[in-house]
């Protein structure tokens, strides 16, 4: 990670991988913030539910700091370990068994008993309610309870990747007494988690009230006793919070003129910036039911055109980078399949395609994004591919938009021909940018059937634990998709976070699916 700070007394550190502070300038607080008041944290993205069994979205962020899961990413960790289990490990050779021992003595934040039970009521419920996470558990085939602290899951196919699944927050642990079997908990503001803090008091869209759970047992080290989120409609109320003092971090949501104007030679001298490699990635949808987008010459022709370094420099002032698989930067499996096809933009190559598919006149096409979910940049992105694909003299273009929560009904009709999307990692592993989007059922609601993918690529690429073996698998997975254009890939973000030079810990506070766990929060005592 990068840290930008203007501040004198930092600017010799700037380029150290976590917020810190020169020798002599301030001393850390041992975890008590009790005489200065919860460090306040601003975001942009909300919670849609407080169930877990519910979300498939960005609630997870709440739901790391106030659920506990089987296992998680302490320290640093970039492959799932123990949280609320004392061991985990596949019993088999086949990875199709996969036992956990959970940790002795784990309560609610009420006092309850967190037991075995407990932790097959919270799965059971997410197959039964069949809501928001439900899909990431179709390798699942039952849970079975040995005792008070032991569970074991027994999984239809091999699947080296579910201890990632576990580690994920729509896994996380509630209280039967609490959360109905077969139905939503109401959204009450209440929480009875077991996670680092419990949640006193919550509004929705406005704040998030957390403090430190003295029933908490686990591995983070938590080093202050209170946070409350903030949540903002958009980027620049949330950045003059932070420079108005009413928060102390920013974390999601920075919009590229507030991120560069933080990097600023003339930015303020008492803020700071943690840059760092995201994993998110932004990418368009091709319905295969449109009479246009469905065919597969006006696909690869789009991919033709498209100018993915334009995007990133012109919209996003190179706070993203362009992308051309599926699979991110960093991880196992990314590759550059599409620059590798098609090259750089070129509209007379796209024009090619087209008529070499009898296709002589401008191609009608509508564009649709959503207005309120991935930034700002959004709707200036999609002029930006509405003026590349109508410049070349191949498409005319029509852009349409709405809201969120009726984008997603929309895309899930199959009432777009071409929509975009962003998708934040449930977890780092190159299955989890392939899986969700393939398949007659998957989380765009645009069937893609891959038989060569869903049948052999994703069924070998599970059984094999070491996840560096399974680079041609995705690899070759990818030059399906490429081959296809169903999906094109845009561009890879970077995480950014903003924040007082009173406040450490930032660039230790996101887990590797991008999550921020609050409890790495400190101030300092003094400056």
């Amino acid at each position: 990670m990068r840290v930008f700070n203007r501040n004198r007394c930092l600017r010799g550190i700037a380029a150290i991988a976590s917020i810190s502070l020169a020798t002599g300038c301030s001393l850390f607080s041992d975890g008590g913030d009790e005489d200065q008041g919860p460090i306040v944290v601003g975001t942009t993205s909300a919670p849609s539910t407080l169930d877990p069994a519910a979300s498939w979205d960005g609630s997870w962020e709440l739901f790391r700091n106030v659920y506990q899961t089987l296992l998680s990413y302490p320290d640093g960790a970039t492959t799932p370990q123990p949280d609320a289990a004392e061991e985990c490990a596949f019993t088999d050779t086949t990875n199709r068994t996969y036992r956990c021992e959970l940790r002795g003595g784990l309560k609610f934040s009420d006092g309850g008993k967190l037991d075995a039970e407990a932790v097959k009521h919270s799965v059971d419920r997410i197959l039964k309610i069949k809501a928001g996470p439900h899909g990431l558990l179709g390798s699942l085939d039952r849970v079975e309870t040995k005792g008070d602290q032991e569970v074991v899951f027994h999984l239809k196919t091999a699947d080296a990747t579910f201890p990632f699944v576990l580690a994920t927050p729509a896994l996380s642990i509630v209280d039967p007494d609490t959360y109905p079997a077969d139905e939503l908990h109401e959204d009450n503001g209440r929480i009875e988690g077991s996670g680092p803090y419990t949640l006193e008091s919550y509004s929705e869209n406005d704040k998030a009230e957390l403090v430190r759970n003295e029933n908490y047992k686990g591995p983070a080290e938590r080093h202050n006793d209170a946070v409350t989120i903030r949540y903002f409609q958009d980027s620049s109320a949330m950045v003059k919070a932070l420079r108005d003092k009413t928060i102390d971090v920013t974390y999601r949501g920075l919009a590229a003129d507030d991120i560069v104007d933080l990097q600023s030679k003339d930015a303020d001298e008492d803020l700071q910036l943690v840059e760092g490699t995201g994993t998110d990635i932004s990418y368009l949808v091709f319905n295969p039911e449109d009479p246009w987008a469905g065919k597969p010459a006006v696909r690869k022709a789009v991919a033709q055109i498209v100018d993915r370094a334009a995007i990133a420099h012109k919209i996003y002032k190179d706070t993203v980078d362009p992308l051309y698989s599926m699979v991110p930067t960093g991880l196992t499996g990314h590759t550059t399949g599409f620059f590798d096809s098609f090259g750089d933009p070129d509209p007379d190559k796209a024009r090619k395609i087209l008529t070499d598919a009898g296709i002589d006149e401008p191609v009608p096409l509508e564009l649709w994004y959503t207005t309120d979910r991935y930034g700002s940049e959004t709707a200036v992105m999609f002029k930006e591919l509405k003026r590349e694909l109508d410049a070349s003299g191949l498409f005319e273009v029509t852009l349409k938009s709405r809201p969120w929560k009726t984008y997603v009904e929309g895309y899930q009709n199959g009432e777009y021909p071409v929509f975009g999307r962003g998708w934040f990692p449930d977890f780092p592993d190159p299955d989890n940018f392939v899986a969700p989007f393939v398949g007659e059922e998957n989380a765009l609601g645009t069937p893609y059937p891959a038989p060569e993918i869903t049948g052999v690529l994703l069924p070998r690429s599970r059984r094999e634990s070491d996840r560096g073996r399974v680079v041609r698998d995705f690899e070759e997975a990818q030059e399906i998709l490429v081959k296809d254009a169903r999906l094109l890939p845009l561009w890879q973000g970077r995480q950014y976070i903003a924040a007082s030079e009173e406040i450490s810990g930032g660039a230790q506070a996101l887990d590797p699916s991008t999550i921020m766990m609050m409890w790495e929060l400190q101030r300092k005592t003094s400056w």
